[in-house]
């Protein structure tokens, strides 16, 4: 009889990493998406601060437009068809905007009609239409809702601590090298860059610590957000990889669609959701 010893393993061995090759001379190759990058956050801070600045009915606005071209992009890369895709981006922008003029407890039905009609007329890949068109509106409603309870200086803290994570990965990824983080759905993205992801976040937590006298649980929040807002990164990278798509659209020239630039965005405002219902936000001084 063979020894069970012998027999092959039926995974592979832990920290069996695939290696970024270390840095090179030649820099600035390896940043060479950097200007376009800056381009475009640039210009969608620019809109994103004047609607959170106006705060109420222009950030809903702002945000419902985004959710249906999200919802719309979503769609289009599952090749769902175009008039199921126009069908699941006006139920979405129309509901979100009408849950943010009711209570709540009215709103949140209205933002189920959308993963229901995924269910109703979506046929291709119907589980990820649905799973990612309820977590798209419900991030919505955290953005907003989150700007309507506690303000600019924590709509800021959030957004900060999104954009650190990603521009502290950003650089330390592609300077520092070394095991991917997941190379078959995300194969730029490092342990490195992800590790300064989460040390940029706890300092922007650390500022505000500082600065608004919130209590020290705020680094921790503000790492989980960053971790959150990787996962989000990586749930629409691997929906890329299944549609064969580079990018969830071209409307921004260069770039992409929205949903490449808010899927980090999207992860960390779901897990705001869970925090704010779960804890006393923001955190107390002294805990």
């Amino acid at each position: 009889m063979t020894d069970p010893s012998d027999l092959p393993e039926d995974e592979p061995p832990l920290f069996d990493f695939t290696l970024d090759p270390p840095i090179e001379p030649q820099v600035a190759g390896r940043f060479q998406d950097l200007a376009p990058r800056m381009g475009t956050a640039l210009f969608l801070l620019v809109i994103g601060g004047v609607a959170i600045w106006g705060g109420g009915f222009w950030f809903v606005t702002v945000i419902s437009i985004c959710v249906a071209v999200m919802l719309w992009e979503l769609a289009t890369m599952l090749r769902c068809g175009r008039k199921r895709a126009r069908l699941m981006a006006v139920v979405g922008g129309v509901a979100l905007f009408v849950a943010n003029i009711m209570p709540v407890g009215f709103g949140l039905p209205l933002l189920m009609l959308v993963p229901m009609t995924a269910i109703a007329f979506i046929r291709n890949d119907r589980r990820i239409m649905v799973g990612f068109s309820a977590a798209i509106v419900l991030a919505g409603l955290a953005l907003t809702q989150h700007l309507a309870q506690f303000g600019l200086i924590w709509m800021i803290w959030l957004i900060a601590v999104v954009v650190m994570s990603d521009v502290a990965g950003y650089f330390a990824g592609r300077m520092l090298g070394g095991p991917k983080f997941w190379p078959r759905v995300s194969p730029k993205k490092t342990w490195s860059g992800t590790i300064a992801g989460w040390i940029g976040a706890g300092l922007v937590g650390w500022v505000w610590v500082v600065w608004q006298n919130a209590g020290w649980e705020t680094i921790g929040i503000s790492i989980a957000l960053a971790m959150m807002a990787q996962m989000g990164d990586i749930a629409e990278s691997a929906v890329k990889r299944k549609a064969s798509v580079k990018d969830s659209s071209n409307l921004l020239p260069g770039h992409g669609g929205l949903f490449d630039r808010f899927d980090a965005m999207l992860g960390a405002a779901l897990m705001l959701l869970v925090i704010e219902s779960l804890m006393e936000f923001p955190p107390v001084p002294g805990v």
